[in-house]
């Protein structure tokens, strides 16, 4: 018999019982198009056209998953549900069956069908298509990264079942399928992809609201799908997205009760934002996790110097202090490498004492590495793009380490973002670097892999650990996902000895709604999950 990969420890009896609760009461919906019932919300004009497979910036992303239903759909917490999937199912974590349930159309009436999702995908990954969300295809079978291939690992078994074979077992290769990237599309798309993504047809809750939905630079305008029959069902009449240049312009509308919803609090209403809002404030972590990083080929740290230089400048760190003072309690100080909003993550990892601001025992690790070689009159520094809003914060730190270990480190402000990965990427910086990372889908692995593991696309200061890899190998071949996580978690200790990267805390989800609006809970991804908020 086969196993059932994603079901397994994905939701909680508990949580799975409020939330069904929760669906049901809203299963009545709004009436569609009903302007009374239409929720206002804040967005950003999308970058390019529409595109599942094409967009990777949040303005669009938002508007996506709201107009397409996957094989999956998340839940508040970042467990899963299925939605077009019957099931997703593989007796080795590397050979999956999926069954789609019957009777889903996209808006314009086509049928979604195993092949929706096979040409949808294999139009994402071929290289000439230069499709942003390409990469999330590299672990099918025949995926390149040089030219144009086919995925040899989909193949289409009748309307309703699809097999794919991954490159190596991933037991926990379900938790993403509920990513935009992974959407179907309608055979209209391929027609000519760039038109498609200005009038996109989709299949999720909502759909756009006839051919002049999208006002560019303005807004787009969302109503209920009369057809969807998933796992969101919307509670109102649709959804609004308001594209603003300013922060502060969204956060007046609400006070001024212009705009239903807003997702992210600026930078000047920190310290007054849940005053002002009372019980409509939403002040929680998110998948966002804040660090920086140490290069393995600085002076200093490397070795086993490097180990207590890392600890001791870890705990040289006051993060409740500048969480506090410098975020006004928008961040929560990391404990660990991932988010506590994934399922998996813990606080108590062995090892995440070093965590903990604790300068006597910094003092002791730092006098231990003189003893190995002198740091001397050396400065460490810090590297940051100024146009990201980081300096505050990276003083702070600075600060708090040349207090604790007396020695001379500062920020080291790059103009922008470019630049300072420039550095990064050609292995010439001067001392540490400002890094982070926001998950593309709720893993414990998504956090790991990318950054860590050797040879990693996005590990830039050349961390490598035999350990650390054999157990993320072993965890991605793990028969069940609870199996994973807790070798996921062993891997997590590994890096807690090593520190390749200095944990900082996690960016909360900041938002704020006007009492025109009820039900408004905000997902683990930050973003408000528009088909539960009530209005009228």
């Amino acid at each position: 018999m086969k196993t059932s990969r994603f079901g397994l420890g994905a939701v909680a009896f508990a949580s799975a019982v409020s939330l069904t609760l929760a669906g049901c009461a809203s299963s009545d919906g709004g009436d569609s198009g009903d302007v009374n019932q239409i929720i206002t919300t804040n967005g950003s004009e999308p970058l390019g056209p529409l595109v599942t497979v094409g967009t990777t910036e949040t303005g669009g992303g938002k508007i996506l998953t709201s107009i397409y239903a996957g094989l999956v759909s998340y839940e508040a917490d970042g467990s899963i549900r299925n939605d077009v999937a019957e099931s997703i199912e593989s007796e080795d974590g590397q050979h999956w069956t999926v069954t789609l349930n019957d009777g889903w159309t996209f808006t314009n009436g086509e049928a979604v069908t195993a092949s929706s999702f096979v040409d949808a995908w294999s139009y994402g990954a071929t290289f000439s298509n230069a499709q942003a969300s390409s990469y999330f295809f590299d672990d099918i079978e025949g995926f390149s990264y040089e030219a144009d291939s086919e995925l040899t690992g989909l193949s289409v078994v009748d309307d309703l079942t699809f097999d794919v074979t991954l490159v190596a077992p991933e037991a926990d290769w379900p938790l993403r399928l509920g990513y935009t990237a992974f959407m179907p599309l309608p055979s209209i798309a391929f027609e000519d992809m760039e038109a498609f993504g200005e009038n996109p047809v989709g299949n999720g809750p909502y759909m756009l609201d006839g051919d002049d939905a999208w006002e560019h630079d303005v807004q787009i305008s969302l109503v209920t799908n009369p057809d969807y029959d998933g796992v969101r069902t919307p509670a109102n009449g649709g959804v609004t997205f308001k594209f603003y240049t300013s922060q502060d312009a969204a956060y007046a509308d609400v006070l001024g009760g212009n705009l239903d919803v807003l997702d992210a609090v600026p930078d000047s209403a920190f310290g007054i934002f849940e005053d002002e809002f009372g019980d409509r404030a939403i002040n929680q972590p998110a998948a966002i996790f804040q660090a920086f990083n140490i290069p393995y080929y600085l002076d200093h740290f490397s070795g086993e110097e490097g180990k207590l230089r890392r600890a001791a400048i870890s705990m040289s760190i006051n993060r409740d202090e500048i969480t506090d003072v410098i975020f006004e309690g928008t961040r929560t100080p990391a404990t660990d490498f991932t988010s506590p909003v994934i399922d998996g993550y813990s606080s108590d990892l062995a090892g995440a004492d070093v965590l903990d601001y604790n300068p006597e025992e910094a003092q002791k690790l730092w006098a231990e590495a003189d003893a190995i070689s002198p740091f001397g009159d050396s400065t460490f520094d810090i590297a940051y793009n100024a146009d990201g809003g980081h300096q505050g914060w990276v003083d702070a730190v600075a600060n708090s380490i040349k207090n604790t270990l007396d020695i001379e480190a500062v920020g080291k402000s790059y103009p922008d973002f470019k630049s300072s990965l420039e550095d990064r990427v050609a292995g010439t910086l001067t001392g540490a670097t400002r890094a982070g990372w926001q998950a593309d889908y709720p893993s414990l692995y998504n956090f790991l892999a990318p950054l860590y593991q050797t040879g990693a696309g996005s590990n830039y200061e050349g961390y490598s650990s035999s350990e650390f890899d054999g157990l993320l190998k072993e965890g991605a071949a793990a028969q069940t996902v609870d199996d994973a996580t807790a070798l996921y978690q062993d891997a997590q200790e590994v890096l807690l000895t090593d520190l390749p990267s200095i944990p900082l805390w996690y960016s909360n989800a900041t938002g704020v709604s006007a009492d025109t609006v009820e039900s408004v809970q905000f997902g683990w991804d930050s973003v408000p999950l528009y088909y539960q908020i009530t209005k009228g």
